[in-house]
């Protein structure tokens, strides 16, 4: 402007990609020109006007007051040039090159004419747009400029079009032209920008310079953003990036487009296919992308981007573009689940190809854990067939893929496949599966017409039907019970599945005939293999029930260590996949959850058993979790009862339950947790009542030897609370004859018997409870044992009676915890402290530091190793502890040893 006052006339050109400020510039210029005087002459470029000769230079000459004539002596006024412009464009026009010439040259004179009065600032923004004749004007009026008092300012992008190359190799022919370059800002120029533009310091886990590439128009929509919310919106940052777009070439904006629909896996070949460009417009249209750095490599830089370019599309046009890349991507041979995405999103499958590319997507989405996705493609598969038994058969898929996070959803599909079932028109492994859905909700009905017309068609030997048969006589006993269901012969136990079976319904069937002929260790080893395998079959439908069978095999065989580390596992992988369907569910996590609640409330773990059970009914809603309600709903309630929530326990036995329930085993587990809440409450009768029905079923199914609940001692218990010593006597004298379940039996066989013959009974108890990691039976006992010391020995009744507190506590037993804590009153709690501090005093310095180590838990060899001695010297040790504090071995130390050993130093 300096030499323009001068009378030097000039023309700059500003380059630079989009969104880098080149139109603001302009703003700042002409602004600063009209306060220095300039009369100010301004042009915006539109492809819509492209086509429209001299549009640019009508824009650039209305800018003049209208009487105001050109100043060049001619006596023409401007409407007169103007007028002359427009017959140029007129409809018959055909203007020779001397006519066109001279309307320049006069227009050219007419504006030096005006800067002589005035000095004049033209410019002219996004010139790539401008049509061709007012280039030729433009051109003619730099040629002019010399001493005249112009200033021309040129705004475009970097990268020129092929069009516009001549009028730019002549442009930088003049002497008067000056080249400015913008550029996306540095990281350390967005981190000033950023700091200036929101006032404080950003969050640093949010990378303002990567989202924006330095792009100072969507850095600034990135502040005001950040400033609203946070982080980007789309908006904010979304609008900025599409504003970009639509002010770029169309190939610009057909390349975002198609790199929004195919994602990130785009190759250049499938852009231009899609975009319909050619290689080179795909090239020349990346190119200004990435120097705009709104693309970051070929990939936009955040998904507000990605979704704000997708939502820039008219919906059927959006669905046209996911088709057509559907089609290219599946001519190319990518997989298929690239090709399925694309076919869902345009809701599109009617190409011949399309069903059979979603199946098999489909499968390898389960497989991946993504079972809504999944699900997505089975359903348009479904719709794009017409062979009945094909629609059958991807129906099965479907229910099976929807069975896993919602089964409440799923249930649509049971009546049209217990149609295609009987119609022959399903396979066996499908009918399986829909047995045993139809027997999840309790329709018995159904699935034993499903499962004849399976037998029929099946032959006799076909492994799979026979391994259902089996888990049938385990899960539903009452279907498999009139079917005389064969039983695997032992020398098949472990056997691998027939050649096309099932491996995990083969799992199934082993575990669960291992559970009703309990089996041995060869049960357990097979039970730890199952769960090791589970990650090899994720949404295999049999794998859910062969994990919890697993687990009642760890638990029966008393291994909670195995049970608890494979919850441990299992809570990881809750956390993979897609996550759970319709409000949150997700059948697996949950029934995984359930299981991790009943190896806590086996280990006496209350808080933690209450907490998943809660977590397991809260993933499914009761009528998805059918008939297996009672699984979920046992176990809380019996863990409420232990731990003294009678009142949650109630709520939950007030729910409706499925009457079919009560022929399944989740029926046995509900029943028997209802008779100990009732139990609890002082109702001994309804308890009795629940137990013995316990009782009747297991043997009326033939599952008595498994025992899926130890009623007999819990019913002996309601017998001796009703004073009936003698039923309660032969009740536990059947369940000792038995292999499971001795230390309770003994622990109710001492209260049903003499005080004389109770100590020799509670003491295995309570070596049997300790071996199995049961600590609610553990503190009873130890509450037993510490009753009949009471009348004789009573420092070892305290001892003892601290140990059952200390338990109990641990665990959660809130009523035991309270029992125990009048009785210590009655004991003397206080003589208590005293005698344990009385024993510890006796002890060394060496002794007081065994001790300490072996009340943590730490074994002999763990201890030695700690304190650099030997062994033997650690058994010297606690065998003098011993005879100090007058108890008789380790599992007798005092609970709280190791806070008296820190008083006393």
């Amino acid at each position: 402007m300096e030499d323009c006052l001068a009378r030097r006339g000039r023309v700059a050109l500003l380059e630079g990609p989009i969104g880098t400020g080149r139109t603001a510039l302009l703003r700042g210029v002409a602004e600063r020109a009209e306060q220095s005087g300039f009369r100010c002459l301004r042009a915006s470029c539109s492809p819509a006007e492209q086509a429209l000769p001299y549009g640019v230079a009508g824009q650039l000459l209305r800018g003049l007051p209208r009487p105001e004539g050109p100043g060049d002596g001619s006596g023409r006024t401007l409407d007169d040039l103007l007028d002359d412009v427009a017959a140029l464009d007129g409809p018959d026009a055909a203007p020779a090159p001397a006519e066109i010439a001279r309307t320049h040259h006069e227009l050219a004179l007419a504006l030096l004419g005006i800067a002589e009065r005035q000095p004049l600032l033209v410019t002219v923004d996004d010139l790539r747009h401008a049509d061709v004749p007012s280039l030729h004007f433009l051109l003619h009026l730099v040629r002019r400029l010399g001493s005249a008092r112009v200033l021309v300012v040129l705004a475009d992008e970097a990268a020129p079009r092929p069009r516009h190359l001549a009028f730019l190799a002549e442009l930088s022919r003049s002497p008067e032209l000056h080249r400015l370059r913008l550029a996306p800002l540095s990281r350390g120029g967005t981190a000033r920008a950023a700091a200036a533009l929101i006032g404080a310091p950003p969050d640093p886990r949010l990378d303002l310079h990567a989202v924006s590439g330095g792009n100072p128009l969507l850095l600034d929509a990135l502040a005001e953003d950040v400033r609203a919310t946070g982080g980007p919106r789309a908006q904010g940052y979304g609008l900025a990036l599409l504003s970009c777009l639509h002010r770029g070439d169309p190939a610009t904006l057909a390349v975002a487009r198609a790199l929004a629909i195919m994602g990130e896996e785009a190759a250049p070949a499938e852009l231009c296919r899609l975009g319909a460009l050619t290689s080179e417009e795909a090239g020349r249209a990346l190119g200004a992308l990435n120097a705009a750095e709104v693309l970051d490599r070929g990939r936009f830089r955040h998904p507000v981007a990605r979704t704000a370019v997708l939502d820039d599309l008219a919906p059927a046009e959006r669905s046209e573009l996911h088709r057509r890349a559907a089609r290219l991507l599946h001519e190319r041979g990518v997989p298929a689940a690239r090709v399925a995405r694309h076919l869902a999103e345009a809701d599109h499958a009617q190409e011949p190809w399309a069903p059979a590319v979603l199946r098999e997507a489909a499968e390898h989405a389960l497989l991946d854990d993504r079972a809504e996705s999944a699900a997505r493609f089975l359903r348009l598969a479904h719709r794009g067939l017409s062979d009945e038994g094909e629609r059958a058969a991807v129906r099965a898929r479907l229910a099976g893929a929807e069975w896993q996070t919602a089964p409440s959803s799923a249930a649509r599909h049971l009546a049209p496949l217990v149609t295609a079932a009987l119609g022959g028109r399903l396979g066996l492994p499908d009918g399986l599966a829909l047995v045993s859905r139809l027997l999840w909700f309790g329709r018995g009905g159904e699935a034993l017409r499903v499962l004849d017309r399976l037998r029929a068609d099946a032959r006799p030997e076909n492994g799979d039907l026979r391994d259902a048969e089996v888990w049938l006589a385990y899960a539903h006993p009452p279907l498999a019970r009139d079917r005389r269901t064969p039983v695997l012969a032992a020398d098949r136990r472990f056997a691998v599945p027939a050649p096309g079976g099932d491996p995990q319904l083969h799992a199934v069937a082993i575990l669960a005939d291992g559970l009703t002929r309990r089996r041995g260790q060869g049960l357990v080893d097979r039970a730890e293999q199952v769960l090791r395998d589970l990650p090899l079959h994720p949404r295999n439908p049999w794998t859910v029930e062969a994990a919890l069978l697993a687990v009642q095999v760890l638990l029966r065989a008393d291994r909670l260590d195995v049970a608890a580390a494979w919850c441990e596992d299992a809570t990881g992988e809750d956390a993979t996949g897609e996550g759970g369907g319709e409000g949150g569910e997700d059948t697996r996590a949950a029934f995984f959850a359930a299981a991790r609640a009943e190896v806590a409330l086996r280990a006496g773990d209350l808080p933690t058993a209450l907490r998943e059970a809660r977590e397991a009914l809260a993933r499914l809603s009761a009528r998805s979790w059918g008939v297996a309600i009672g699984y979920p709903l046992g176990t809380l309630v019996l863990a409420a009862t232990r731990a003294g929530e009678y009142d949650e326990a109630a709520r939950c036995l007030a729910l409706s339950v499925p009457e079919p329930m009560f022929q399944s085993r989740h029926g046995l587990h509900y029943l028997y947790a209802r008779g100990h809440h009732h139990l609890a409450a002082g109702h001994a009768h309804a308890a009795l009542a629940d137990f013995l029905s316990c009782g009747e079923l297991t043997r009326g199914w033939g599952l008595d030897t498994a025992g899926p609940v130890p009623w007999r001692t819990d019913a002996a218990e309601a017998w001796l609370r009703l004073g009936n010593r003698d039923q309660a006597r032969r009740l536990i004298r059947e369940q000792l004859s038995r292999t499971d379940g001795r230390g309770p039996a003994l622990r109710l066989l001492a209260a049903a018997s003499p005080v004389g013959r109770r100590l020799p009974l509670l003491t295995e108890a309570v070596d049997l409870a300790e071996a199995s990691g049961d600590r609610f039976e553990q503190a009873r006992v130890l509450a037993d044992l510490s009753r009949v010391h009471a009348a004789g020995n009573r420092r070892r009744a305290r001892l003892l009676l601290r140990q059952a507190l200390h338990v109990a506590n641990m665990c959660g037993m809130r009523p035991l915890a309270q029992e125990l804590l009048s009785v210590q009153d009655d004991l003397g709690g206080a003589e208590a402290m005293a005698d344990g501090l009385e024993g510890i005093a006796s002890l060394t310095d060496s002794e007081r530091r065994v001790a300490s180590l072996a009340v943590l838990g730490n074994t002999n060899r763990e201890i030695a190793a700690k304190l650099y001695i030997t062994p033997s010297t650690v058994e010297q040790h606690l065998t003098r502890i011993y005879r100090k504090l007058g108890i008789r071995r380790r599992k007798e130390l005092p609970a709280d040893l190791w806070a008296g050993l820190r008083k006393t130093g």
